[in-house]
């Protein structure tokens, strides 16, 4: 892995990057259930086709970067799912595979009408690993150490599939994020992204203020950028221009859909705010916004479709146009 920035080599030449769109959502579109402790993971072994058919709906819909579906992937996690731990392995790197195969079928060397996408693996949390919503919260029972621990084979296991970049995202507290960049260290040259997931406009889930978070980071070793994913859409700006208050780093922005989850009845309902719908209803309407708070690179989370993604990149088309 190179050790330079590859989301600024890419923000050379385009204004923004256009991140990908939910996973789970298409998968979940597809007629796959993912009712599950491993969610969209338990598709790479189940029906890692339409992992890859997801990733390639992204990338002809405008998208620069693909996260892969190693989000809730861990060795542990699919062992307590019966598999050998080679399996759990193969399983892991696959997910970068998947995506860049999904890439290749789209982008061709020499191509010039955009640059290359990326494909960034995920790093999802601890919590993410327990399945009991605490990446959410934090609060967990492993301190910075533990967690070094927890990410090490993964990350690596990653690293060495090829990735561009690693993504670790929906992180609730500022120890976890220091304990990607101890591994970041640890590897010199590796690359991550670090995006947290946040309660309101200035906190981060555990309650950490997100301009501490991005103070933290700024300048620690491998960390290609830092922002915000699976949060609600009104606390997005104010979340932009806290971070960079505090950092030059480019500013990566995944908001969920607008739509609530309910983890009791495990449903999704629609948003209750004060915010008109030409505001906040999509990520187009939001982006001009987040841009000029110092977003670097917009995409959507939860909820949010290749058709998101493609008014996304056609918006920025017509920017560039303009």
């Amino acid at each position: 892995m190179s050790e330079s920035n590859p989301i600024k080599a890419l923000l050379a030449d385009v204004p923004f990057m256009v991140i990908d769109g939910a996973l789970a959502t298409e998968l979940e579109a597809l007629g796959c259930d993912l009712n599950d402790a491993l969610w969209s993971a338990r598709l790479l072994t189940q029906a890692p086709e339409k992992i890859r058919q997801v990733h390639q709906a992204y990338f002809e819909a405008g998208a620069d970067c693909a996260i892969t579906a190693s989000y809730q992937a861990t060795v542990p996690g699919f062992m307590q799912a019966g598999l050998t731990a080679e399996e759990a392995r193969a399983l892991i790197q696959l997910s970068v595979t998947l995506a860049q195969q999904a890439r290749d079928a789209v982008w061709q060397p020499g191509q010039t009408d955009r640059p290359k996408p990326l494909v960034a693996a995920s790093v999802g949390p601890y919590g993410a690993y327990l399945a009991d919503g605490s990446e959410y919260r934090g609060g967990y029972d492993l301190d910075r150490a533990g967690l070094v621990e927890f990410h090490r084979e993964r990350f690596e296991l990653l690293l060495a599939a090829g990735a561009d970049l690693l993504a670790a995202e929906t992180l609730p507290s500022l120890e976890e994020a220091l304990a990607i960049t101890d591994l970041l260290a640890e590897h010199p040259g590796a690359q991550a992204w670090i995006t947290f997931s946040a309660k309101d406009g200035q906190h981060i889930s555990d309650g950490t203020p997100i301009e501490e978070c991005a103070a933290a980071l700024a300048n620690r070793p491998g960390v290609a950028a830092i922002g915000v994913n699976c949060t609600a859409l009104p606390h997005i700006e104010s979340l932009i221009q806290a971070i960079r208050r505090q950092c030059d780093l480019p500013v990566l922005v995944y908001p969920n859909s607008g739509e609530v989850y309910d983890p009791v009845t495990k449903t999704w309902h629609p948003a209750q705010c004060d915010h008109t719908a030409a505001d906040l209803s999509g990520l187009a309407q939001g982006g001009e916004h987040w841009l000029a708070a110092g977003a670097s690179g917009i995409g959507g989370c939860c909820r949010t479709t290749p058709e998101d993604i493609q008014a996304l990149a056609e918006w920025r088309r017509s920017r560039q146009l303009a």
